[in-house]
């Protein structure tokens, strides 16, 4: 595999965004250079000078333009996110020249050069590298605190993408373990990699997984030490306890390993402390900090990072509903007018988009007059607030949540369910809905897939816009059917399951002589009639 495809740019990366990172130890005096044993021992001795390798490996998620240096959808790892949000049915966009997702409104995937094929492998292996880079300078077997702290976020962060490309690059995981999947580049191989390196199979990327987020979890809880100890700002950027047992949740999860998902959701809530929004704070536009009592884990942005001073190149530039400059001002973002019907009028989460009559009873008068003098479409989203709630802001530096304590809530009805405690995953789900969503709130299901398409609908509200549809979709085996969701006609799709995975990007194809295969390329489908 060619190094400077699959890993190109990580220290440019870390320059241009005023972070110093391991590579510092790279020489000496002179310009001497040193062996990566040597670097290892200099950590050891010193484990602060690991402290900025560590720093750099959440900044590698934010960076703009990094793949596609002129494309405004190309703002990090929240892009890839989004893309795939805007796949499934909930999310409805427009087929408008201000759509930069529009490839996955048209669902024009299955090529091998594509936005989301693009941006999901070199945003995802970039930040492969960041990890490994941590990982290499630190003795597996340490005991010290502080690197156990500073290795746990590599294995953490490794596993973590590695477990997303798993799912869009091959098909999910049970019943198809020996299909080849992605490439495995750690801190072993990772020297070897530019002779190339071929793609190893659904399980051994699995393996890998569970190996480091393992590993991370073990580190986590040897050392005793919390996330503050790398930083003393934007902590959540970094990986808890919570979150590493809620990383092997989702794991377990596709994994249909029932119980230890069910184990490791219920280890998340009480290991991070997060707890849910309530019924109150849910009844207003917000999710735009990581401070949040709710947040596990999120993707941290400040107002001086490029994404927000791009002015629009941005996660709430393209969502958002209360900024004053942003594509949402001429593209709207709205949930599937089926969905929407569905929602109780009890229910808090009805006014996170706005009705036929472009209101919502979860505004201030201010925000209120903000959607009136837009005149979005109906069900237009203001479940996301602003940047620090102010109205009409220019700044768009929300941070964008990659975990939250809600999800593990429903991670554990479900797969409670589906180890055969039905019982009990009906009652956790109930308990959370009419605790924190809607008091009148009754699960009518009686089986434990009755359960488990109880949760996914439960899923299908309390996460829209924060990029699990696609995978829900995949891991479901559900099919793609935008009818009723209030589609353009040239976009209402009806695709059976299994939906098939993205092909390996054309560049790297042609850079690593070592894969022999991609997956099978697949054509735009045609339109169904609504209903």
């Amino acid at each position: 595999m060619n190094k400077k495809f699959i890993y190109i740019g990580v220290s440019a990366l870390m320059l241009s965004t005023g972070l110093v990172s391991c590579n510092d130890l790279d020489t000496q005096p002179l310009n001497n250079y040193v062996t990566s044993e040597e670097k290892a021992e200099a950590i050891s001795a010193q484990p602060e000078l690991a402290a900025a390798g560590v720093v750099g490996i959440p900044s590698s998620y934010t960076p703009y333009g990094a793949v596609y240096s002129s494309a405004h959808c190309d703002f990090g790892w929240p892009a890839v996110l989004f893309f795939m949000d805007c796949i499934g049915p909930d999310l409805v966009s427009r087929d408008a020249g201000y759509n930069w997702f529009s490839v996955s409104g048209e669902y024009n995937l299955g090529t091998n050069n594509n936005y989301l094929n693009n941006l999901s492998w070199r945003h995802g292996y970039k930040i492969i590298k960041a990890a490994n880079d941590v990982i290499a300078n630190i003795d597996p077997e340490t005991t010290d605190p502080s690197l156990q702290l500073y290795a746990a976020q590599g294995y953490g962060n490794r596993a973590y993408i590695y477990f997303m490309l798993a799912q869009l690059f091959q098909k999910t995981y049970v019943g198809n373990e020996s299909l080849p999947c992605v490439p495995i580049i750690t801190d072993k191989n990772s020297n070897d990699a530019s002779g190339g390196i071929d793609r190893s199979s659904v399980k051994e990327v699995y393996d890998q997984v569970l190996s480091d987020i393992d590993m991370a979890i073990k580190f986590l809880s040897e050392c005793g030490l919390g996330v503050d100890k790398i930083a003393d700002v934007g902590l959540k950027r970094f990986i808890s306890l919570g979150t590493a047992y809620g990383i092997r949740a989702r794991v377990n999860l596709v994994m249909n390993n029932w119980q230890a998902a069910a184990d490791d959701a219920k280890n998340a809530i009480l290991k991070s402390g997060a707890t849910p929004y309530s019924i109150a704070e849910a009844s207003q536009p917000a999710f735009a900090s990581s401070d949040d009592h709710n947040c596990m884990w999120a993707v941290y942005i400040q107002p001086n990072d490029r994404v927000v001073t791009t002015g629009i190149c941005n996660w709430p530039s393209m969502i958002g509903s209360f900024n004053s400059n942003g594509y949402w001002t001429v593209t709207s973002r709205m949930i599937s007018k089926s969905l929407w019907a569905q929602i109780p009028e009890s229910d808090c989460r009805k006014g996170w988009w706005i009705d036929e009559n472009l209101t919502s009873p979860n505004l201030s008068e201010a925000q209120q007059a903000l959607i009136n003098s837009i005149a979005p479409e109906a069900y237009q989203q203001v479940k996301i607030g602003p940047y620090q709630g102010v109205v009409g802001t220019t700044t768009n530096s929300n941070d964008v949540p990659l975990m939250r304590v809600e999800e593990m809530y429903l991670i554990q009805a479900e797969a409670t369910a589906m180890a055969g405690d039905v019982a009990g995953g009906k009652q956790i789900l109930e308990n959370f809905v009419t605790t924190y969503r809607n008091p009148s709130y009754v699960c009518q299901a009686t089986t434990k897939e009755a359960v488990q398409d109880a949760v996914w609908m439960q899923r299908r509200i309390e996460l829209w816009g924060e990029g699990f549809c696609y995978t829900d979709l995949l891991r479901l085996g559900k099919g793609l059917d935008r009818r009723g969701a209030g589609w353009e006609s040239q976009w209402v799709y009806n695709v059976p399951a299994p939906l098939k995975p993205l092909l390996i990007p054309n560049g790297e194809m042609e850079a690593n002589s070592a894969i022999t295969t991609n997956n099978d390329a697949w054509s735009m489908p045609s339109p169904v009639d609504d209903i």
